[in-house]
């Protein structure tokens, strides 16, 4: 059985403020004014710079580096996020009004390292009445749902799983491992297709992280 649901982090402790209420559709905790933004241009629109392949990667954990050492300034690091976005053919952009430029990205572009719950009326009788609310290491917040759905890859050979929640579109946020076992602490049991699986309900959207018997199995 899930925890007793109530405003609070899974840890027990009060829920912080980005997470108090929905922030999908920009209402309170949205970033905060953490993230900068760019100042509007004033002139008239000219063709973008394009810069080509920029010296610049998210690794794997998340870190940003530009020409092979990491950018250790947050507030720079949001400023590049604020302005990134993915192609068609799955590459990545930095890109303001005057310039754009590739960089290289090893896993997801953000990292989601924490989660809060709450009781919510927003599932319209679908599931449990309660919203998954995450916060990226760049300090946007999603709450999952049809806007910004969950999704677990799967090792085909190991099915260890890799869960991302999309924060933009084409831009995701893998989990952290801390994170995604307070999620698995919230899973329900649910029927798909004739298998019974475990998931997660926000928003009144059900995501499934694994079959029972799979993590029944990894759990021995």
């Amino acid at each position: 059985m899930p925890p007793e649901r109530r405003n609070k982090a899974p840890n027990g402790t009060t829920a912080p403020d980005w997470a108090r209420g929905c922030t999908q559709n920009g209402g309170p905790g949205q970033n905060d004014g953490k993230v900068a933004t760019l100042r509007p241009v004033q002139a008239e629109r000219r063709p973008k710079h394009d810069c080509g392949d920029l010296d610049m990667r998210i690794a794997r954990d998340g870190t940003w580096h530009y020409k092979g050492s990491p950018i250790g300034r947050k507030e720079l690091v949001c400023l590049f996020a604020s302005v990134l976005r993915r192609e068609a053919d799955g590459s990545y952009l930095l890109e303001t009004p005057v310039e754009r430029g590739r960089i290289t990205v090893e896993d997801a572009t953000f990292i989601a390292v924490e989660m809060c719950w709450r009781d919510c009326d927003c599932g319209h009788g679908a599931g449990p009445q309660q919203c998954l609310s995450f916060r990226t290491n760049c300090d946007e917040v999603v709450t999952a749902g049809a806007r910004h759905p969950i999704r677990v890859q799967l090792d085909p050979r190991t099915r260890e799983p890799r869960p991302y929640v999309l924060v933009r579109p084409g831009l995701e946020a893998r989990i952290s491992r801390a994170v995604f076992y307070e999620m698995v602490a919230l899973a329900v049991p649910e029927t798909i297709g004739g298998r019974e699986v475990l998931g997660v309900w926000s928003e009144g959207v059900f995501f499934p992280i694994d079959e029972v018997t799979a993590l029944e199995q990894a759990a021995e």
